[in-house]
């Protein structure tokens, strides 16, 4: 966990004093859901807060064990359901939780003799964030443990430059420089860097492209979609730093490791997966566009990400947009035909990832094909896709229900949307909840030597851009660009790579540590060797020339000679 850390980390972390944190607990919005059930430090402090008192304490066990009793096995579930309900609900138990009212516990009871579903307590966690919200929350506001948090927020509000990283090897290129991999100076942790140049940019006037994405990423908080880290700039480029993925990407895997396609299970498990990424982006009212077998990644462990948000847009809450955007071959027939749409191309991409993914080609478009745009689009609003033998039942009821060339009749686009995908009969193997944990494993891991893309030396370098100034306006546009880190995965970034369990240490006895603490106001910071060298002799020397008439024309002289001499005499 700690390797890759620099030498200097903990100086890089290094806490600054309660006291200098005053205007950051001014600005921050006192929402509950936020700073104690969003932010990852947030949540933990919170409960480190809730473990000194033992009525807190109490809902937070309850609040985990409904966690595990949901990614618990179905034909588990029903004892475990009993012994929740005997450890909280019952009025002997030290457990006990009065403020789950009567109705709430006789629902519960009633429901687990009918079926133990996932959902059994959902009805109690409500009423109990809403407890914590009040009273407990208040006294957590006036604790040390969220002057920490405080503290964690002022070092995430570091500002971000180049030297915040340590840059690698090329991974591959985008649409506006190339992407290669970086190490957090201070954690360790990888990433990917994609670069946009700027005078690239600027000529091919991708700024509102840019800055959509950007502004896309930072508002997605799924571990099915790839997501952004840090933003900040270069003299000559704007920099984004996402989850690395170093599995490749679904093309290549499809059509470079054997025989093209997938065994079914395979197909089942990515396309779970892309539904989740995909109902992550529908719920922030995002439509993605682009889905393709090249923008979905596979990271160490074999799960999958969506990537490249580049064609992305939000959607105005109840409005539809319009828009000819997309690849071609995986464009839906409302897209081609420029009608107006939510969501439903997304739904149109996923049937036409699942027939590629058994296949082994897509479905309206052999594999390396030469054939013209207009044709692909005529076959996509006219023809009928052709199943093989490779497609099971499940399999071919799902991709037609997707690939439906009327958008009111697809799966998907109906009022439940992602729900709707997700009870399909091809799914039955898959615990939704347990996969949207990260618990369920996927078949294939990638071999951590292998590298699968092509070779660095095929990936073609990009020319100079030529006779393209950068002006005023330009440095407005890159501050809404580089905005530094991005705080639930900075904050993640911070546990994972146990900098929190290192660094959040309090003093004993449950006491404030020194930097918590009011009492002890900070000490001046040390002034370096240079610094105390200047003030000992050069201020004297200097009042003493302001009195000279011609004193300019002796400060070379006596700054000279102080510096030169001051070494010899300390």
């Amino acid at each position: 966990k700690r390797k890759g850390r620099s030498k200097k980390w903990k100086e890089i972390l290094r806490f600054p004093h309660i006291s200098q944190c005053d205007e950051l607990r001014k600005g921050l919005e006192k929402d509950y859901s936020s700073l104690c059930e969003k932010q990852p430090i947030g949540r933990l402090l919170f409960r480190q807060f809730c473990e000194t008192r033992p009525e807190l304490l109490r809902c937070i066990r309850f609040l985990d064990i409904v966690t595990d009793y949901e990614l618990f096995p179905d034909e588990k579930r029903k004892e475990m359901g009993e012994e929740v309900i005997r450890q909280f609900f019952s009025t002997e138990s030290p457990d006990y939780l009065p403020e789950i009212s009567q109705t709430h516990i006789s629902q519960c009871l009633e429901n687990l003799q009918k079926s133990p579903c996932k959902d059994l307590f959902s009805s109690c966690v409500q009423p109990l964030h809403e407890y914590l919200s009040r009273g407990p929350f208040t006294d957590y506001l006036g604790s040390m443990y969220f002057d920490r948090f405080l503290q964690w927020k002022y070092l995430e509000r570091q500002s971000v430059t180049k030297d915040t990283f340590r840059q690698y090897r090329i991974l591959g290129k985008g649409g506006f420089g190339e992407v290669c991999a970086c190490q957090v100076r201070a954690t360790g942790k990888m990433y990917a860097c994609k670069k946009l140049e700027k005078k690239r940019i600027k000529k091919r006037k991708g700024e509102a492209m840019a800055l959509n994405e950007k502004q896309i990423l930072e508002k997605v908080n799924s571990r099915f979609v790839v997501s952004l880290a840090y933003a900040y700039e270069t003299k000559d480029a704007l920099c984004l730093v996402l989850t690395i993925m170093n599995g490749g990407d679904l093309k290549f895997h499809i059509y470079n490791m054997g025989n093209p396609g997938f065994d079914d299970e395979r197909v089942i498990f990515y396309a779970a997966e892309i539904c989740c990424g995909l109902q992550h982006l529908h719920q922030e009212g995002i439509v993605y566009r682009d889905l393709k077998p090249e923008n979905i990644l596979l990271d160490d462990d074999g799960h999958i990400r969506i990537s490249d948000l580049g064609l992305a847009i939000k959607i105005p809450e109840g409005e539809t947009i319009r828009g000819r955007v997309g690849t071609v071959g995986y464009m839906a027939p409302e897209v081609i035909n420029n009608e107006r749409y939510t969501f439903s191309p997304d739904w149109w991409g996923l049937g036409c990832l699942v027939f590629e993914m058994i296949e082994g080609q897509s479905p309206f478009r052999a594999r390396k094909e030469r054939v013209k745009r207009e044709e692909v689009e005529k076959r996509v609003r006219e023809e009928q896709e052709l199943y093989s033998d490779k497609f099971s039942e499940d399999t071919k009821a799902i991709c037609k229900a997707l690939l439906a060339k009327d958008p009111k009749q697809r799966l998907g686009c109906g009022e439940s949307g992602a729900a709707e995908v997700k009870q399909h009969p091809f799914f039955r193997t898959i615990n939704f909840k347990r996969l949207e944990a990260g618990v369920m494993k996927p078949s294939f891991v990638p071999d951590p030597r292998a590298v699968y893309c092509k070779d660095v030396l095929d990936i073609e370098q990009f020319s100079t851009v030529k006779g393209v100034n950068l002006d005023q306006t330009d440095n407005d546009f890159y501050a809404k660009f580089a905005t530094g880190s991005v705080s639930i995965p900075w904050q993640n970034e911070m546990i994972e790579t146990e900098c929190f369990k290192d660094l959040n240490v309090f003093g004993p006895n449950g006491m404030r540590s020194p930097d918590l603490d009011w009492k002890q106001l900070p000490e001046p910071p040390k002034r370096s060797l240079l610094q105390r060298l200047f003030r000992r002799h050069v201020r004297p020397a200097l009042s003493h020339l302001g009195s000279v008439g011609s004193g300019a024309a002796q400060t070379p002289r006596h700054f000279g000679t102080t510096v030169g001499s001051s070494p010899l005499h300390g």
